[in-house]
């Protein structure tokens, strides 16, 4: 049998994937969280994005994990994040695929939507790659009901580092270049292509960085800001030759005084007591938060409008403006994704179920990125544009729409019928309503009759047809007083009130006698088929 590869040419194997890879690692089990914020300054902020241009990536996630924990920030990730869970999805077959091949499709789809129940959790953790760079979910092999299905765990961004060169991921194990991750064993996504040396870069972490810093610096001087404004100054004065105890007495005295309003001190100090009047609003400090918070909303969503309730003062533009920038950022992040799933999840899913051997015949994964028009613009345009003669697609219509086609062996949707009637369309589109032979239903479905059925359906539709193709003879003795009316007003300059004066005079010109006859004729034949309860028929 033939070595199974995946798509970078590394050979898949089942029993590699049979438990997690980093289980048999030690070094990760004993791995535990540690926090960086208390130990923060900027000093330190850069030696942690120097020390990660160089390879050593592991301080720079354990910071930015620690960085989610500010409100804003996670609000504006969860925001990216469950755009992408909310989208639907489906799985799409090759182009001009086999029935073999939409086997394929129809079964991934089933796994995955009926079979792995925390699937939109996996969505989620991959968007980590967002802010770290890259985000890896790893997967655990188990035959269920005779078939392989993969468990998913994610993984934290820490236990990964840089091989020597900086050029790939691997899991830290203690060696230089750390290990491989195995193949069919990883979905790890990487929203783009990083350059050569530059992975540390690709997520958004480091341009976050500094508004995090700049804005919990803020936030603490507003808190001390706070906890002392208002408090009236209070002064201890002690004599020249005070001794260090008494001055400390002193102190303790004021601190006192401070906190209980209570204190004893020596007879010769003294203490006064001097009220603020001065106005204090910390309004740097809420200006500095304000644009820490804005410049992360424009990193992670291109733009602050969603994150902040104020009005713009220009109408709905601006706010039709950001909200297609975000759809812009949700799109690219669902197409980055869903070749990320295609890649390490539905082709592995299918080798090791031996459904395929080649990932050039691989079903896709794709998010449903499409929009549904609206629905009254084109019930209004479309039907003028065809009567223009425009030639419109219905499989576009139902495309634009977002509603699904029909298969053949479907009901259509229907109409409601009178009681003990259905309707009935025949192939040029006219419905006619029937005695229904059984129990009426209120609603039935729409169905196409065969030609013979037809005629007896539209024999009106024909007879009017027949009787009428004729009607511009039967016409012109009624409009030609009429016309030759106009154009003698045209050239007498005529104003639209003499015309219309002029008119009852010429109903007596007009000659309607061929066009009744013709009516008379076509409502006698009319009556008689009906009577005799059988098709209509001009002859």
């Amino acid at each position: 049998m033939a070595q199974l590869l995946d798509q970078n040419g590394n050979p898949l194997v089942i029993a590699a994937v049979a438990e997690p890879q980093t289980s048999k690692i030690a070094l990760l089990q004993n791995r535990f969280i540690e926090s960086s914020l208390s130990k923060l300054t900027p000093d330190r902020a850069a030696r942690i994005r120097a020390d990660a241009d160089q390879g050593n990536i592991m301080a720079l996630h354990e910071l930015f994990d620690d960085m989610m924990t500010d409100a804003h920030i996670a609000c504006e990730f969860g925001k990216r994040k469950g755009a992408i869970s909310g989208l639907d999805w489906e799985i799409v077959a090759p182009r001009d695929a086999d029935k073999r091949e939409e086997e394929n499709r129809e079964w991934v789809e089933g796994i995955l939507r009926e079979v792995v129940d925390n699937f939109e959790d996996v969505l989620e953790a991959l968007m980590d790659a967002t802010g770290h760079g890259f985000a890896g979910v790893e997967m655990e092999w188990v035959r269920q009901n005779g078939e392989y299905l993969p468990r998913f765990y994610a993984r934290p961004q820490s236990w990964f580092q840089m091989t020597q060169d900086r050029a790939r991921l691997t899991l830290m194990d203690g060696s230089a270049d750390g290990a491989a991750l195995t193949p069919g064993g990883w979905i790890l996504h990487q929203p783009g292509l990083p350059k050569t040396g530059y992975l540390a870069r690709m997520g958004l972490a480091q341009g976050l960085i500094w508004p995090f810093i700049y804005k919990h610096y803020a936030l603490g001087d507003f808190a001390e800001f706070l906890e002392c404004y208002g408090l009236p100054i209070i002064l201890g004065k002690y004599y020249q030759n005070a001794s260090e105890a008494e001055k400390s007495s002193l102190m303790r005295a004021v601190t006192q005084l401070g906190h209980d309003a209570r204190a004893i001190m020596p007879k010769e100090m003294e203490l006064e007591i001097e009220k603020v009047t001065g106005a204090g609003d910390g309004e740097p400090h809420l200006k500095m938060i304000d644009w820490s918070e804005r410049s992360a909303s424009k990193l992670i969503l291109g733009q602050v409008l969603s994150s902040e309730a104020k009005a713009t003062g220009m109408g709905s533009g601006v706010a039709d403006l950001h909200d297609a920038v975000r759809r812009d950022i949700l799109k690219s992040d669902a197409r980055k994704l869903a070749a990320t799933l295609t890649r390490d999840l539905v082709f592995p899913l299918l080798v090791f179920n031996g459904r395929i051997t080649a990932a050039d015949r691989c079903p896709r994964f794709v998010f449903d990125l499409g929009e549904s028009e609206d629905f009254k613009l084109y019930a209004e345009t479309l039907p003028i544009l065809a009567a223009g003669g425009a030639k419109i697609s219905v499989a576009w219509v139902h495309e634009k729409l977002r509603i699904p086609m029909a298969a053949e062996d479907e009901e259509l949707f229907g109409q409601v019928a009178p009681a003990g009637e259905e309707f009935v369309v025949g192939l040029n589109g006219r419905g006619a309503a029937r005695r229904a032979p059984t129990s009426p239903a209120p609603i039935v479905a729409l169905k196409s009759e065969p030609p013979a059925t037809i005629a007896a359906q539209d024999g009106i539709d024909a007879l009017v047809a027949a009787e009428t193709e004729d009607w511009q003879p039967l016409l012109d003795p009624m409009l030609a007083p009429l016309q030759a009316a106009l154009d003698e007003a045209a050239a007498n300059n005529e104003t639209a009130a003499e015309f219309i004066a002029r008119l009852p005079a010429l109903l007596e010109k007009m000659d309607a006698t061929g066009l009744a006859d013709k009516l008379t004729h076509a409502a006698f034949i009319a009556r008689l088929a009906g009577l005799a309860n059988q098709p209509l028929d001009q002859d």
